[in-house]
């Protein structure tokens, strides 16, 4: 059988609903758990501009990409890209084309493209996290100051039992 761009497509457009149950829940289930391990609050989103995405997905399909692939990572010391960012989380842009194996099987493998003497994965990082980079605001009279607050996802209360009560 022949697959189809259509007979690919693997998401759909979803609700403020839909957003708001998924974040919740990660916020419940993961984050808390991760901040408090971390000593500091972990991130919860990542943002790129649509120029660079598109620019990202050209250059993918121009080495034979028919998808993303989108990896939970982690910047360490030698990755982050400032001290603030180390130990958060972050997603890894992927390119990746479909393959059928010897078994009839298929897997989305990662693109590898020349890079000098050695191939290299065909991958794109280095978001805006937030937290720590979650927007700025300038208080009357005041000076520029990053908020630490992603204001299109506002908290949830969680108990914390024996911890107490904390809105995230």
């Amino acid at each position: 059988m022949v697959q189809t761009t259509a007979t690919r497509k693997v998401g759909k457009y979803v609700t403020a609903k839909h957003v708001d149950s998924l974040t919740h829940a990660y916020k419940k289930e993961r984050w808390a758990d991760n901040s408090k391990r971390l000593g500091k609050e972990d991130s919860l989103s990542v943002w790129y501009s649509v120029e660079e995405l598109q620019e990202f997905l050209e250059t993918a399909k121009q080495n034979g990409a028919d998808g993303i692939k989108m990896y939970f990572g982690v910047y360490k010391a030698d990755t982050a890209k400032e001290q603030r960012c180390e130990d958060r989380q972050t997603i890894v842009l992927v390119a990746s084309k479909n393959k059928t194996l010897a078994n009839g099987t298929t897997v989305d493998k990662s693109i590898y493209i020349s890079n000098g003497d050695k191939p290299e994965i065909l991958a794109y990082n280095t978001g805006r996290i937030c937290p720590p980079n979650c927007g700025t605001e300038v208080p009357p009279g005041g000076t520029e100051i990053n908020t630490g607050f992603d204001w299109d996802n506002p908290g949830i209360l969680i108990d914390r039992k024996e911890e107490g009560m904390i809105v995230i």
